[in-house]
């Protein structure tokens, strides 16, 4: 099985890579598109060099490497992608055979976490847009995309979790709560700048505080998102 989970940043993309990587039968691919993303719209990111250097920048090549073999011959294998990189240059006619996961979570968090870490971001870098066009385009070849929010697996990993992989018909593994601290063998080489917070952890963090309070641009970019998030979120997987 071939599962693609569609974030934005600042979710628990990471985390999520790392619970079904922690899985004897599951493998992992941190964000193959990122490379191409860079090339494709010269956006200049924290290890920019770096990451166009450690990656394909040719989608075409990307696309061939996630179609193909599950890394080490496993069974399965977890995709991490971000939403904005999937341009409306690359092609997606090769998705519709995999299973699809829709990680989603509130903008205003989103917000306020990306912007901590990445100066004026605009829209189009945080990936509502883009999961509301992917679940519009997978809807309507005829796939159930899973919408999962973060919200629900910190507020109960297990049973969320367990709904997660019956949904995805994969049998139910207790290793996904849990994974040894430190970088892992999946990282993308951007982990050194994006992954301390996640490297200190075992398993995922518990429920999240209050709402952040956003002023100024923040405040603004998080309500044009809303839209999305709000057309996703009655959606959400239920434990």
């Amino acid at each position: 099985m071939k599962i693609a989970c569609w974030s934005g940043p600042r979710n628990i993309s990471t985390a999520m890579m790392y619970s079904f990587a922690n899985r004897a039968d599951c493998g992992a691919v941190d964000e193959p598109f990122y490379a191409a993303y860079l090339a494709m719209t010269g956006r200049v990111h924290p290890m920019g060099e770096e990451i166009l250097a450690s990656q394909p920048t040719d989608p075409e090549a990307v696309i061939a490497a996630l179609t193909g073999a599950n890394p080490g011959g496993l069974p399965h294998v977890y995709h991490k992608h971000m939403a904005q990189h999937m341009l409306p240059r690359i092609r997606r006619d090769w998705i519709g055979g995999m299973k699809h996961i829709l990680l989603i979570r509130h903008p205003a968090r989103v917000v306020a976490s990306f912007s901590a870490k990445y100066e004026n971001p605009e829209l189009a870098e945080i990936g509502f847009t883009q999961q509301a066009e992917l679940y519009d385009q997978l809807l309507a070849e005829g796939h159930a995309p899973v919408v999962l929010d973060s919200a629900d697996v910190r507020a109960d990993p297990e049973g969320t979790l367990r709904a997660l992989c019956d949904a995805l018909g994969l049998d139910w593994d207790p290793a996904m709560l849990h994974w040894p601290a430190g970088p892992k063998a999946e990282d993308g080489i951007w982990a050194a700048h994006w992954y301390n917070a996640v490297h200190g952890s075992t398993g995922f963090a518990g429920a999240e505080g209050p709402m952040p309070v956003l002023e100024g641009a923040g405040k603004a970019l998080a309500e044009a998102a809303l839209p999305s998030y709000e057309r996703l979120a009655p959606l959400r997987l239920r434990a």
